[in-house]
């Protein structure tokens, strides 16, 4: 059994104390294109750090591909530092989206998500990137036949 030192379970799933990302809520990173490919990471408790972006987005981003995220500090550092475009939507201010600038797409995959999950009454942080790659494959909606179910099942 692994157990965290740092803070006790929540049973049931329970309400976080405080709204956003803060240190009792885990964080996915959610990198999707226009053509709906999506990867996902889960990067631990907290907001996502510069650091931790260039970890996992480095390796799955083009260096001419335009960055576009929220507001937050973490994403202007890590695109100064890998020399990748950016642009910020400020969503707390009412601005969703400038032309074909938005972060919808993300958005309605993280909405899907938390739809999806609620049937499980809260999940182990242990097993959350099970439970990310269980979604992309229900996103993908390429699985169509009950043998493709099994076969990815089995996999």
């Amino acid at each position: 059994m692994i157990t965290s030192a740092r803070h006790p379970p929540r049973k049931r799933g329970g309400k976080a104390s405080r709204r956003g990302i803060g240190a009792e809520l885990d964080c996915i990173l959610v990198a999707r294109d226009r053509n709906r490919q999506t990867c996902d990471f889960a990067t631990g408790r907290g907001p996502v750090t510069a650091s931790q972006l260039a970890r996992h987005l480095l390796p799955v981003l083009a260096k001419d591909v335009l960055l576009v995220s929220d507001g937050a500090n973490a994403y202007k550092a890590f695109a100064r530092q890998a020399g990748v475009a950016h642009e910020a939507v400020n969503v707390r201010a009412g601005i969703g989206a400038r032309g074909a600038i938005h972060i919808q797409g993300v958005n309605g995959w993280h909405s899907r998500f938390k739809t999806w999950l609620r049937r499980f009454n809260g999940v182990a942080s242990l097993y959350l990137a099970n439970y990310t790659g269980w979604q992309r494959v229900l996103d993908a909606a390429a699985l169509t036949a009950p043998a493709l179910w099994l076969r990815v099942a089995l996999a």
